[in-house]
């Protein structure tokens, strides 16, 4: 009984540092630290075979061909790469797969959309959003009211001192 919990305990002590393989869907970068910033150590093509050694956020420490490093979630597939081509992720396959949703033919995208360095050099004010914006204040009286039908307690702060 001992040497069957002994094994057991080493079972999932191996098990637990097994690394995940995983593939590239798309050629990657392969960066020295979890940041977009991050020094770029070397570059893999599509399809490359990796390990994954750990997880941050949204970054995978993998090894391939001996070197370590970290490349972004979703630059990786787990599972067989033959699969992949078969699951129908592109070409025809992925036109037909459109409108599935579940096991093979689903795709899941995450993503964050955000604002281009020329956009934030080259502000365009919205004048008809601003003037869309002002329909949703709230007079102070209004807001009174509203805090007290909610029987919430009132506290007052200061304004913080202007600029210099």
């Amino acid at each position: 009984m001992r040497w069957l919990l002994a094994f057991c305990l080493a079972w999932s002590v191996s098990a637990a540092h097994a690394a995940e393989i995983a593939y590239t869907v798309r050629p990657t970068e392969i960066k020295a630290k979890p940041f977009s910033d991050a020094a770029t150590l070397s570059s893999l093509p599509q399809s490359s075979r990796v390990e994954v050694i750990a997880r941050k956020s949204g970054w995978m420490q993998i090894r391939s061909d001996g070197a370590t490093g970290w490349v972004r979630m979703l630059s990786l597939r787990f599972g067989d790469a033959a699969a992949q081509k078969k699951s129908g992720d592109s070409g025809l396959g992925a036109l037909f797969s459109v409108a599935t949703t579940g096991g093979s033919g689903s795709t899941v995208s995450t993503g964050v959309r955000g604002l281009s360095e020329e956009k934030l050099k080259n502000p365009q004010p919205n004048p008809q959003a601003m003037k869309e914006l002002q329909r949703y204040a709230a007079s102070r009286q209004e807001a009174l009211n509203f805090g007290k039908s909610g029987k919430l307690a009132t506290h007052r702060i200061d304004y913080l001192p202007p600029a210099k």
